[in-house]
């Protein structure tokens, strides 16, 4: 009797550590699963700004994004997708300058999209919660592919996300058209303010 009493303790601890394995498991499945989104961008309530400084006067104008998705890996600092926006929406509200700038510097005819296409991020990014990282990846404009880094501030909630990022597109290192003239000395780097929104949906 004894012995068919332990039998059965043995048998109780055994259920016990399989119940216990399996909760630990769906527990570290969950909070993996909570780490990893999909970060959709909305055109309609997406600002893409450009500033680009003279001796007399600043520039201002603005792109209008064409579309954006990314895939989050919260854990592990992955960070896949592309940003594209719509090279031949640039405008900086004079007509005879902005013919000038996709005729002769973005040529966005033959090169119709800027696009950044992301592989990381650097620095911890709160699912939900406010973040100061920085996105690494691709940018790819008048038809060539540059390394680069933007810092981010990145806040998440839910079921909306939304950031603000500032960069300089060092654009004649780049191999395009400074529009400087004799007279007209403009910066040979143009300024980016880009804010954006979407929805969240977790993967």
């Amino acid at each position: 009797m004894i012995k068919h009493r332990g039998w059965l303790c043995h048998r109780h601890a055994t259920v016990r550590t399989v119940v216990i394995g399996a909760l630990f498991l769906s527990l570290c499945a969950a909070a993996a699963n909570g780490q990893a989104a999909n970060l959709q961008l909305d055109p309609a309530h997406t600002t893409i700004n450009w500033t680009l400084g003279d001796v007399l006067h600043t520039v201002r104008g603005t792109f209008q994004l064409k579309s954006g998705s990314l895939d989050l890996d919260a854990a592990s600092g992955k960070l896949t997708g592309v940003i594209v926006v719509d090279a031949r929406s640039g405008q900086s509200g004079n007509s005879m300058r902005d013919r000038k700038m996709h005729k002769e510097i973005l040529e966005s005819d033959r090169y119709p999209e800027i696009a950044f296409r992301a592989d990381r991020v650097e620095g911890a990014v709160k699912l939900p919660g406010k973040s100061s990282v920085q996105v690494h990846g691709m940018f790819v404009i008048h038809g060539a592919e540059h390394e680069l880094t933007v810092p981010a501030e990145v806040e998440i909630a839910p079921d909306r996300w939304n950031a603000t990022l500032h960069f300089a597109v060092p654009y004649e290192k780049w191999g395009m058209k400074n529009p400087s003239t004799l007279f007209l000395k403009v910066s040979d780097a143009v300024q980016i303010d880009l804010t954006a929104t979407g929805s969240v949906s977790k993967r």
